[in-house]
């Protein structure tokens, strides 16, 4: 009983800590998350937490002095002398505050203490970022005009039709060469997939140069189809080592079970290998979509910076500097990034863990 209760206690521990963990994680994504739905204004001047119910110093009254006083001197309000810092940063005077609201004109805001929260929320920063915010352009003739931003919209679409075919090559191509190396036997088999796995510990930064040097002769740098087969290049060892971790593990009888029933290896890969490597897939594939969705560098070498081809990431980049500290619209366009890599997380977690563990143990 004393070795239950102590498993129960050891249990008990671990999962308060993986909680309150998982709960620090969580706090900046609700965070971003209630930011992107607050007017500009309050972001600015207020946290996001402000949205909740939270105790406030509210002006209830406004005490008009002499215009004579001198504010050098002691500052005399309701039989009670102040100096003027005091004032400045607010000085409690039984239940209220004392605090400057017109220093100038000698007006004291008195006030109490209440609950309040904040319900300024709006969906003009997301209507904003997708469609384009409205800029306001003086001219050199003093005049003034309107224009319109690109939005995120284009941006989106961009990075889906970049992301999902950079998804599925490697994973394809991958899963043949996974195959290949676990099951059939040919000459120079392990020095190749040396070869391979070594690969991953060479940055890609190194080979951005002479792959693009390669590109501009080929005609292939600013396309679709270039970096299409530069993602699914760099994706490739990790995915092919991933990949053969499961695929070596599968049961041997299998395989002799269909080659007597007179199956060729490309039968065996797709009536037997894809349907049970449905997990390590799922897995290897979230994996590849988030590195590609929130690429930045490999996107920006192989197909640029021009608004009709840019990706969310170089977009969310320019909405930082290029038109001021726009943190409202930051706000939405970055979680507009997260909703595409959350989606595809959440469909495809029933096969997450077990594709992890795939090729773990063996037997």
């Amino acid at each position: 009983m004393a070795g239950k209760s102590k498993k129960k206690g050891k249990k008990w521990i671990v999962n308060l800590v993986l909680g309150i963990i998982c709960f620090i994680w969580l706090i900046p994504t609700v965070g971003l998350l209630i930011s992107s739905f607050r007017p500009a204004a309050d972001i600015l001047q207020t946290g996001w937490w402000k949205v909740f119910p939270h105790q406030e110093w509210k002006s209830a009254d406004t005490i008009k002095l002499p215009k004579d006083v001198d504010l050098r001197g002691p500052i005399e309000v309701n039989g009670k002398t102040y100096t003027d810092d005091q004032l400045k940063a607010g000085v409690k005077a039984g239940n209220d505050r004392l605090i400057w609201e017109n220093r100038r004109n000698r007006e004291i805001s008195v006030q109490e203490q209440g609950w309040v929260a904040s319900s300024k929320l709006t969906l003009d920063n997301y209507k904003n970022v997708i469609s384009g915010k409205e800029y306001t352009v003086k001219e050199a003739d003093g005049s003034e005009k309107k224009e319109k931003g690109t939005g995120l919209s284009q941006a989106f679409l961009n990075t889906l039709t970049i992301a999902i075919p950079a998804t599925v090559i490697p994973i394809l191509i991958a899963s043949f060469a996974a195959y290949a190396f676990a099951w059939l036997r040919f000459p120079g088999r392990k020095t190749i997939f040396v070869v391979i796995i070594a690969m991953l510990v060479v940055p890609l930064q190194v080979a951005l140069i002479p792959v693009l040097k390669d590109y501009t002769s080929l005609g292939l740098n600013g396309t679709y189809l270039g970096i299409w087969l530069a993602h699914s290049a760099f994706g490739l060892p990790l995915v092919t080592y991933f990949m053969y971790n499961f695929i070596s593990q599968l049961p041997k009888d299998l395989f002799e079970s269909a080659f007597m029933d007179g199956a060729s290896h490309f039968t065996i890969f797709s009536r037997l290998i894809l349907p049970l490597s449905v997990p390590a897939l799922a897995s290897i594939g979230i994996f590849q979509f988030l590195w590609v969705w929130n690429d930045y560098l490999v996107s920006l070498i192989f197909i640029g910076n021009q608004p009709n081809v840019q990706v969310m990431s170089m977009k969310i980049a320019d909405l930082v500097g290029s038109r001021g500290n726009d943190w409202h619209l930051l706000t939405s366009a970055a979680f507009i990034s997260m909703l595409m890599p959350l989606a595809i997380f959440f469909l495809l977690q029933k096969y997450f863990v077990r594709g992890l563990m795939g090729g773990s143990v063996k037997g």
